[in-house]
């Protein structure tokens, strides 16, 4: 009896020294840079977050700056019309909101959420870089206007200027939908006290979007128009340079989540399903082995829109 009752009291204290090792771990499915289980106290969490923040704040710094004031660009260093101007800044304004699809479904499905913003970041700096040589490089800028005679951009102007520009709708598109998601992942879900922190992230992360926005709403403005293009086009893309190395820095601090295969293959398999079983009969839909569903017509409208 007394040793039954030690190997009794040996395997409980394994199981706990099993449960206790496992809460070391987070088990929301996600892995280190490493692909193995994150520790809890060396990954994600508020250590993690200042990074991700750093991006945030400096991409969002990055991108008003030059599109609060890209019509007063246009038409004064470009020498376009009102119209042509806004013109320009909506379509590119428009691209810039519908880019994030591209972004999404790359993240989701092939890439994830770190290498997804990686990537796209260092494109949105070389963006940045093109769309600073645009307003820096005497050739590669329009000529200062003589009297009433403001002479067009050339074609290659338009080029650079057009090329830097849509560098950077593609990288926002990127990262604005990644970011904020890959920040609510270095918080595991299954613990209650990491659940409370993800919600403080949020609040943290939008105050950071915020303060990226007015500064460039209010100092790089003032430096585009009293200081120059060339000054106020450079420091927007020194601080996206800053986000780019910033995230790279919190590598080894993240956690990561597996792409988890395409959303729009998901919604199709459910539609072709729904649509084949919707020419099945109401036997096969509605009854089972040991009891029957009563029948519904409840969502016949739902389909037939």
């Amino acid at each position: 009896m007394g040793s039954i009752g030690e190997e009794e009291s040996s395997l409980l204290e394994v199981e706990q020294s099993l449960l206790q090792e496992v809460k070391l771990y987070a088990e929301d499915g996600s892995v280190d840079i490493n692909g193995n289980s994150p520790l809890k106290d060396k990954t994600g969490n508020w250590k993690a977050c200042p990074f991700i923040f750093a991006n945030e704040c400096c991409e969002r710094l990055a991108y008003y700056g030059i599109a609060k004031n890209l019509i007063t660009y246009f038409t004064n260093e470009l020498h376009e019309t009102n119209v042509s101007a806004a013109r320009h800044v909506m379509t590119w304004q428009g691209t810039c909101y519908i880019t994030p699809l591209i972004g999404a479904l790359i993240a989701d499905a092939y890439w994830g959420r770190y290498w997804t913003i990686a990537c796209f970041s260092a494109i949105y700096f070389i963006g940045m870089v093109a769309l600073t040589l645009s307003a820096s490089v005497p050739g590669l800028k329009p000529a200062q206007c003589i009297g009433s005679i403001c002479p067009p951009a050339t074609t290659v102007q338009q080029a650079v200027l057009f090329f830097g520009l849509y560098l950077i709708a593609l990288g926002t598109g990127g990262i604005k939908p990644c970011v904020s998601s890959f920040g609510a992942d270095q918080f595991d879900h299954t613990d209650p006290s990491e659940r409370v922190r993800k919600s403080s992230f949020f609040n943290w992360f939008y105050f950071s979007i915020n303060v990226g926005a007015f500064v460039s709403s209010t100092v790089l403005v003032w430096i585009q128009e009293n200081c120059g293009w060339e000054l106020g086009f450079l420091i927007p893309t020194v601080f996206m340079g800053l986000a780019t190395v910033s995230f790279f820095f919190g590598t080894p601090l993240y956690r990561f989540q597996k792409p988890r295969g395409s959303p729009i293959t998901r919604v199709c398999q459910v539609l072709v399903a729904a649509y084949r079983k919707s020419k099945e009969s109401q036997t096969l839909l509605f009854e089972t082995m040991d009891r029957k569903i009563e029948h519904t017509d409840g969502y016949k409208k739902i389909f037939a829109l």
